[in-house]
């Protein structure tokens, strides 16, 4: 099982350097991967209807993923950069092939791609796109993402794009993975029918494994092996911040249980700096090395 961090963006206020900083200590510590949270916009709470769900607001900073991992992508030499997840439906098709490309080229191959539906309308409204048609968009992209990245010419005519005869040059090397992440049904069975792997947003919490043994009985009834397919696990509690010996007993039964991948979830322990972020991810890794390796 692989390890890796969640970069805490919200506490570390946009800071370039700060980001730059926690990548290069995450890669020098052995940690495989480095993940980045996507949120176009910050939005005001307060007084929506229907509600905005989740719990970030309009003073929440969130650096673009696809953006980010390309200036990573010249100051880390091996760490995996993972959206997780990228909202891919505000986005053109296109357009994402085009930057993923390039990243994925520029690292040397150090891109997997996490995307999702989302859940904020707000952002959905802002950027123009249909909240209702998310789920139908983001399956067919997924797709035409694939043939992008593949094919040298393409025709394609779907109900959210189109393209005639043409295609993004250079394109990448290898097949870039795709993760799809969520809480419903339906984000599951997209991911049995269309990706390489899953991310699990629920921590330690029984949810997570529900989820988990939803997703195994899914593949089984397709006809797909477990193995190869990935589970990446986010050790975040929605309610208080997991103890040392939480985690490290939480990463022996992830491992156990089948998960390919574990990301360490550092914000609201109340850090103060990116200094502070880094030691405690150096004392984790200490423990972890033990008890995984």
């Amino acid at each position: 099982m692989r390890l890796g961090v969640v970069y805490p963006q919200i506490e570390l206020e946009g800071d370039p350097s700060a980001l730059a900083r926690f990548a290069r200590a995450a890669e020098e510590l052995g940690y495989d991967h480095l993940v980045l949270y996507d949120h176009v916009i910050g939005a005001l709470r307060e007084g929506r209807d229907p509600p905005i769900r989740g719990r970030y607001g309009e003073r929440s900073p969130f650096h673009d993923p696809l953006t980010a991992f390309a200036y990573l992508a010249g100051l880390t030499e091996r760490i995996e950069f993972v959206s997780g997840v990228l909202v891919l439906p505000l986005r053109q098709t296109v357009l994402v092939a085009r930057q993923t490309a390039d990243i994925d080229l520029m690292s040397g191959g150090r891109l997997r791609l996490g995307v999702g539906a989302g859940y904020n309308q707000v952002e959905y409204h802002a950027m123009g796109v249909d909240f209702s048609a998310r789920g139908r968009k983001l399956t067919e992209q997924i797709s035409y993402l694939r043939r992008l990245w593949s094919e040298e010419l393409i025709s394609f005519e779907g109900e959210f794009d189109q393209i005639d005869r043409a295609n993004i040059v250079p394109r990448p090397t290898r097949r870039i993975p795709i993760w799809c992440g969520g809480f419903a049904e339906a984000a599951f069975r997209r991911a049995v029918a269309l990706a390489d792997g899953f991310i699990f947003g629920y921590g330690l919490e029984q949810a997570a494994m529900d989820g988990w043994i939803r997703l195994r009985a899914l593949l089984s009834a397709a006809g797909r092996p477990v193995e190869g397919f990935g589970a990446q696990f986010v050790l975040h509690s929605p309610g208080r911040p997991y103890t040392d010996q939480e985690i490290t007993g939480g990463l022996l039964r992830l491992r156990e249980a089948g998960a390919t991948h574990a990301s360490l979830f550092t914000m609201g322990r109340g850090f103060a700096g990116v200094d502070r972020h880094i030691d405690y991810i150096a004392e984790i890794m200490k423990v972890a090395d033990a008890v995984l390796r």
